[in-house]
């Protein structure tokens, strides 16, 4: 019998169904057919909350438990811990207990640990205590890297706001881009430092990288730094466990600590062949005043606006002779005023040797194109300005199109042709690098004017190779378009209206359907300040809509996690849509009525859902007649530009429920046919300005004269 869970603890049908190893309708369906199913403990009709500990018990009684769900068992046990940092505390316990074990020590109390580098709050309480021992058991069944692995991948997504990770693609990447940038050979990297570590992706790149592959058989050191002491703890542990190998020695060395690098760094007399780094961006508290003689400042100090020149000195000054730095940098830094000066000095010194610009959505933030800044420390003597510096525009970068839109704004990245393409570009005196992102090496003299702006699009013209693949993904793309309309348009022209309107058809407005119980209505609502997410999402991310992503288009921007939308919709400050609901915009400038086929949806502001009784209404044949531009003239206020629209005037056909269902299917082909025609538009453009570009610059095809 498994350790008793705190009655407190609740949890969603989506966790339900993940415990029990089945999809979420069977636990729905489960609800109907079962009277001994457990009663909801709290949450909303339509996202009910349930007290873990009856369902496990009901789920055991009915041998329904999956042995596979036993991690989701735990995880709402940690959730329920409280605080970001109280969670991750014992998460990292845990680590460092498993870590022991791997090692072959003996199992000690979980708030001590004699396993080196692995650095953490000891101050556990006996809740936290508990679940560390459960974890470390479970681990001896299911593996004590996978466990972990699960904990941390759960504690991150729930806290992904407050916490920026590195793609591990990106990191992959850092890692490739700083082998192919050194002199040296192959393999001899000894030591790899990252000073603003997180969670250890950028660390565990390098170890894929490096690991094993020192021509003298010296394991590979990790050295990282954070200056919170939760993700440096959660960290260490992931390293350590990763590098232990059944039966053989840690495959490498781990040195991890908190504190503020640029402040206090423990690592002051390292020198590591390769430092890769995601530094914070725009943070200004980070020590200008107090740091204003420091030796690491070669290049000039740093402006107090300009943090991100602080951590590449700080880089450059923790290299070895040589040694390469890759680090993660916003776009602004090539190119703000402030910071020419330093620019200027980096390009001198022939120390900055390539900028790479990547697709937005790589890394968070989301919505901007990083850079990657390729540096190497003097190993005697500088490049000078006769030297050149690579500039690499892999920004456009995009993935074959596809017809589906990506509801959460996530951008997509193609990271395979990513890698490719930049890999390609850097790789010294490969043959093909002419086919790789475009680039152009710039002569270091060519970028010292009064600027010295390093942005690679604006020193980089496009290649044709690259542009004819864009053209030819959009030409695709345009084909499929213009077959999906020409069905549409066979079947829409077949139509035949009426000239008169049928008499005793008339209408009814919404307000009397309410009345009546045909529908319900609810208001969307504004998410807390800071709430709402941008940028890549987890897949059970739920998309938030406002007016002004209808404005622009109708995909929304931003998202929330699964767990936070359940717990506004539970708490009623959220409004979440259930599928076959119809949205309704009120807003006069933006109005329009479609139904959700991709619920959930958290609705904004001026967004209402309606949900029709299927008995007596077709939601498409509703959807249809509310957006009749004729309704949004009736029921708008037209009192000034910022006019709504009053959804309870809003007229609907009377019609009995089989019409309803024909009209319905007419609004549906009605719906693709506008969708098609926008994407064509958008495709249409696209095909466009790349056409004008590349005539522009003399690459039609024929005689040259």
């Amino acid at each position: 019998m498994p350790p008793s869970v705190d009655p407190s603890v609740s949890v969603t049908l989506a966790e339900i169904a993940r415990i029990a190893g089945v999809g979420r309708a069977a636990v729905s369906n489960w609800r109907r057919r079962h009277d001994t199913f457990p009663a909801p403990v709290g949450g909303t009709d339509t996202s009910p909350q349930f007290a873990l500990s009856q369902v496990e018990e009901w789920l055991r009684r009915q041998g329904k438990l999956d042995e596979v769900g036993s991690r989701e068992r735990l995880w709402p046990e940690f959730e329920a811990l409280g605080d970001r940092d109280t969670m991750g505390r014992a998460i990292a316990a845990a680590g460092a207990r498993l870590a022991r074990e791997e090692a072959g020590h003996a199992a000690g109390p979980p708030d001590t640990d004699a396993t080196e580098g692995l650095p953490y709050d000891t101050r556990l309480s006996d809740a936290q205590r508990s679940l560390v021992e459960r974890a470390v058991g479970l681990a001896r069944k299911h593996g004590a890297r996978d466990t972990y692995d699960f904990l941390l991948g759960r504690w991150l997504d729930t806290h992904v706001r407050q916490i920026g990770v590195t793609p591990r693609p990106l990191a992959a990447l850092m890692a490739k881009v700083a082998e192919l940038s050194r002199d040296g050979e192959a393999g001899d990297v000894g030591t790899v430092l990252d000073p603003a570590c997180g969670t250890g992706g950028l660390l565990l790149a390098a170890a894929r990288q490096w690991a094993g592959a020192h021509p003298s058989g010296i394991p590979l050191k990790l050295l990282g730094q954070d200056v919170d002491p939760t993700q440096a703890a959660l960290a260490a542990v992931r390293i350590v466990l990763a590098g232990h190998l059944p039966g053989r020695e840690t495959a490498w060395e781990v040195d991890v600590r908190s504190g503020n690098t640029l402040r206090a760094d423990p690592h002051l007399d390292v020198r590591a062949d390769v430092v890769l780094c995601n530094p914070p961006f725009n943070e200004r508290d980070w020590g200008y005043e107090e740091l204003a003689t420091d030796a690491r400042w070669t290049y000039g100090l740093p402006p107090r606006t300009e943090p991100e020149l602080a951590w590449t000195q700080h880089a450059l000054s923790r290299l070895a002779p040589g040694g390469t730095a890759v680090l993660l940098m916003p776009p602004g830094v090539a190119s703000r005023r402030a910071g020419r000066r330093i620019r200027a000095g980096l390009l001198r010194s022939g120390t900055l040797r390539a900028v790479v610009a990547l697709p937005p959505g790589s890394a968070p933030p989301h919505s901007v194109a990083l850079h990657l800044w390729v540096l190497r420390a003097p190993a005697g003597g500088g490049a000078g300005t006769e030297a050149g510096v690579l500039l690499v525009d892999a920004a456009g970068i995009q993935p074959e199109p596809s017809g589906g839109t990506q509801r959460t704004g996530r951008a997509a990245i193609d990271w395979p042709l990513l890698h490719r393409r930049v890999v390609l570009a850097i790789q010294p005196g490969d043959k093909d690098r002419d086919r790789s992102a475009d680039h152009a090496v710039v002569p270091v003299i060519d970028l010292l004017d009064d600027e010295v702006d390093l942005t690679p699009a604006r020193h980089v013209p496009k290649r044709g190779s690259s542009a004819n693949l864009g053209l030819r993904r959009s030409w695709n793309r345009f084909g499929t378009l213009l077959h999906e309309l020409r069905d549409l348009t066979a079947t829409l022209s077949a139509l035949e209206l009426s000239g008169e309107e049928p008499a005793g058809q008339g209408t009814v407005i919404v307000g009397d359907l309410l009345r009546a119980g045909a529908l319900t209505m609810r208001a969307g609502q504004q998410p807390a300040d800071g709430a709402v997410r941008t940028g890549d999402a987890p897949d059970d991310a739920v998309p938030v809509l406002t007016v002004t992503d209808v404005l622009a288009g109708g995909r929304p921007s931003g998202w929330l996690p699964a767990h936070e939308a359940s717990a506004g919709e539970t708490a009623g400050t959220l409004t979440v849509t259930v599928p076959e609901e119809v949205v309704v915009v009120g807003a006069y400038r933006a109005f329009g009525a479609w139904v959700d086929t991709d619920a959930p949806t958290v609705l904004g502001s001026q967004l209402f859902a309606l949900r029709a009784d299927p008995a007596l209404l077709d939601p498409w044949f509703l959807a249809g007649c509310l957006r009749a531009p004729a309704n949004a003239r009736q029921a708008g206020t037209h009192a000034s530009t910022s006019s709504r629209i009053d959804v309870r005037r809003l007229q609907v056909l009377r019609l009995p429920l089989e019409e309803q269902r024909r009209y319905g299917e007419a609004f549906r082909r009605l719906t693709a046919f506008e969708r098609s025609l926008q994407e064509a538009k958008t495709v249409g453009g696209e095909l466009v300005n790349g056409l004008t570009d590349g005539i522009a610059t003399g690459r039609l095809p024929g005689n040259q004269t």
